[in-house]
């Protein structure tokens, strides 16, 4: 492309790295600067799509916080720079003797990579071998593991996570989820204003503010906070009772529905209805449209139920408004996608942490519950921490807990971009290369039926002092001993012969060494490593991933283009990855691929889940107003907006709108408490208090009020001075307000005080 002045413009293709979607972007550079950004039209899933926030992104790569040495905390709470030989060698030391004193199980991973820097956090498994460390968590943990334990009940395990055909529905329903902010498919904004100009489509929004999405919708049931239960209850019970289900597919496909509708069938739809704050002729012609829809019905629940009271039970409600209509495995429905690699681990079985015997979904420990497991005299309590590309310090319920949790640990080290509220608690911290300073990729790959994989070349050579992490848990590995030369003879000398020799040389090789499987992340990343492209090394984790998406979805690989027998499959695979840098389409399913992938033994889905269906009988006994009058509101702690990303923005300077952070409120409630729009209010939880500027909004209703997220963090400002810019909402959050079932947390509904400054 020639720009104005008719020079050579480059663009170079990377991604967004600020929510899940990852959009395809083209970046132009200037010196270090990501100086132009513009959607990849060549990226197959967003297909030149980008939001506003993607603008920003030169924000993140250039901060003025940037780390460049490993840092090690003195005696008196400061910090000083170190070498990274020293750092690796007594940060080895020291967690070796944490393992060898009690335990590596002792241990406690956290992370595993932020937005879109996930490859980074493939490595961290060999580190964790190393030590026999178990336990681990990130921020899914906050929001979907009920999700992907009713997933677990439903179709077999958690991993059998289901996504929506939006781009195909007839009707589509967003729970809890404002896409028009949030986004959370494909080229987001595009599709709702689709759906929402076609007369024939539908789109349905459940959600006590009236977002953008809502202010599109063709019905918007506007709960009450909290009400959610009990508007999704009273729509199955519509379809039940209106005799509106699908009795064909119930009959064929599902077992349990006699006990979910001997459930339903006792629900009174006005009570429900009331209860939810939702007219009952609303509900019902809500429920009608469900049902009478041909073209099929995809769902979408997110965090405004996944982080409120009854989590784990809105789930399930929401899935069974689908399963009871046949909206599964056809298209315009939800669909069991593929992966590079799965969301979660594929166990469908429970197991427990070792100090509070909490439930762990999925291999992650609930975050509710992490200072619990420290703070405490057990023999089996975390003694240790290794946070990678995560703040729990700030992202966690309750901050100030969350903090003493950490100053209780014998060792905490931290690797990130900047100093993090987590790293200024560490021991030890290590500077990680930036996002656009390393190969990367995402492991958000839930699309069906195209489903697509992008790998990202560096923009640009890592700051001086700083590693990504695969060589960080590389030099981890073998300071810890867990991997030597001569462990690696055979293998380099398989590798050199080429690819194809060196999967059955590995099998061997960890056949007689299982410890060799174990570490395979960092011994791929020695063997296979110096094969690849110059500076590619990092990716050779992914040859594996490749191979066992390729016999895992074989059919639906063949049909995205690729050919092959056996491993040649995931060789062609490996290398459209390393050469696609718009990403590559991976799979292309047809919608009976969903029935392959359920993982009950009769590949029925199972309706009646019975820890579930207790709960459902207990919500006309919950109390209708406040459970505390000291806290008449409901807060939501962490609102999505235009002005707000995640925290890898430290420096608010990125923000052109809401510079304060708003507490949004309705005018009806500051009228009654006399604070005008502009003004001060106080606002106080159990857990801690804050003065915040308010904006009123006719979108609350009254009771109700917002913070945003991404907020409440230092920074350096001009004069390079430590400042922090807006409210954390975490500290206003309580780790004890969490699902009986997964430990979510409440940060969505926090009961609150405001009163007017």
């Amino acid at each position: 492309m020639i720009d104005t002045e008719g020079g050579a413009r480059t663009w170079h293709k990377t991604a967004c790295i600020l929510c899940s979607q990852n959009c395809g972007i083209e970046v132009e550079l200037e010196g270090r600067h990501l100086a132009k950004i513009r959607g990849d039209k060549a990226h197959p899933a967003s297909q030149g799509y980008a939001c506003e926030k993607a603008q920003r992104l030169d924000y993140y790569q250039n901060a003025s916080g940037r780390l460049t040495s490993p840092l090690r905390r003195r005696a008196d709470g400061t910090f000083e720079e170190i070498d990274w030989d020293t750092a690796i060698r007594e940060i080895a030391a020291k967690l070796a003797h944490v393992r060898d004193t009690h335990g590596g199980d002792t241990i406690f991973y956290y992370g595993g990579g932020g937005q879109g820097n996930h490859l980074g956090g493939a490595y961290s498994r060999a580190t964790r071998a190393a030590l026999g460390s178990i336990y681990s968590s990130n921020a899914l943990a906050q929001e979907k593991t009920g999700e992907f334990w009713v997933d677990g009940q439903l179709y077999g395990k958690p991993r059998c996570h289901t996504s929506g055909d939006f781009e195909h529905a007839e009707v589509a329903l967003f729970i809890g989820k404002n896409p028009w902010q949030s986004h959370g498919l494909p080229r987001a904004r595009v599709v709702l204003k689709e759906l929402a100009g076609d007369p024939a489509r539908a789109l349905i929004v459940i959600d006590p503010r009236r977002t953008e999405t809502a202010a599109m919708a063709d019905h918007h049931l506007q709960v009450r906070p909290g009400g959610d239960p009990f508007v999704l209850a009273a729509l199955l019970a519509v379809l039940v009772q209106e005799d509106l289900v699908d009795h064909d597919f119930l009959r064929d496909r599902t077992t349990g529905f006699e006990t979910i509708k001997e459930a339903l069938v006792a629900i009174s739809i006005a009570d429900y209805a009331a209860r939810a704050g939702v007219p009952e002729a609303q509900v019902r012609e809500v429920a009608r449209r469900i049902a009478r829809a041909k073209g099929g019905v995809a769902t979408y629940e997110d965090l405004g139920v996944q982080q409120a009271p009854h989590s784990t039970l809105n789930s399930y409600l929401e899935k069974l408004l689908y399963l009871v209509t046949g909206n599964f495995a056809k298209r315009g429905a939800m669909n069991i996608h593929s992966h590079i690699a799965p969301l979660v681990g594929g166990s469908a079985k429970d197991y427990t942490t070792p100090v509070g015997g909490h439930r762990i979904i999925g291999g992650m420990v609930p975050c509710n519950v992490i200072a619990d497991e420290i703070l405490s005299d057990h023999p089996k309590r975390f003694r240790a921490m290794l946070v990678e590309s995560a703040n729990p310090a700030h992202s966690l319920a309750e901050s100030a807990r969350m903090r003493a949790a950490f100053e209780a640990l014998e060792l905490t080290v931290v690797i990130d971009v900047a100093m993090t509220e987590t790293a200024r608690l560490a021991d030890y911290v290590l500077p990680a290369a930036s996002q656009f300073e390393k190969w990367e990729a995402t492991f958000f790959n839930l699309e069906f039926p195209n489903n697509v994989f992008q790998l990202r070349a560096p923009l640009l050579p890592p700051l001086e002092g700083t590693l990504g992490e695969p060589e960080i848990h590389r030099r981890l590995v073998r300071a810890l001993g867990a991997l030597r030369d001569e462990d690696l003879t055979e293998l380099h000398a398989a590798a050199a012969t080429g690819r194809a020799a060196l999967a059955p040389a590995f099998f061997a090789a960890s056949a007689r060494n299982p410890m060799l499987g174990k570490l395979a992340p960092v011994v791929l990343l020695e063997v296979l490593g110096p094969t690849l492209p110059p500076g590619a090394a990092a990716t050779a984790a992914l040859w594996g991933a490749a191979h066992l998406c390729a016999m895992s979805f074989a059919a639906s690989v063949k049909r995205a283009g690729f050919d092959g027998v056996g491993p040649a499959l995931g060789e062609q695979l490996f290398d459209a990855m390393l050469s696609e840098r718009s990403g590559v389409t991976f799979t292309i399913d047809d919608y009976e691929e969903t029935w392959r992938r359920i993982e009950t033994k009769d590949k029925r889905i199972r309706l009646a889940v019975p820890e579930l269906l207790g709960e459902l009988a207990t919500l006309p006994a919950e109390p209708a107003g406040p459970s505390d009058l000291a806290f008449p509101f409901v807060l939501s702690a962490g609102e999505r907006r235009s002005s707000t990303a995640n925290t890898i923005f430290r420096d608010p300077a990125w923000r052109k709108k809401d510079a304060a952070g708003a507490l949004r409120m309705s005018p009806i409630d500051a009228a009654r408490l006399g604070i005008v729009d502009g003004g001060r209010a106080r606002v106080t939880t159990k857990a801690g208090s804050v003065i915040a500027t308010v904006e009123l909004t006719e979108t609350l209703q009254a009771g109700h009020a917002s913070l945003p997220n991404g907020l409440g963090v230092d920074y350096a400002d001009a004069s390079g001075n430590t400042a922090v810019h807006g409210i954390a909402p975490n500290e206003l959050t309580s780790s004890g307000d969490r699902d009986w079932i997964a430990g979510t947390p409440w940060h969505k509904h926090v009961p609150a005080r405001i009163e007017a400054v």
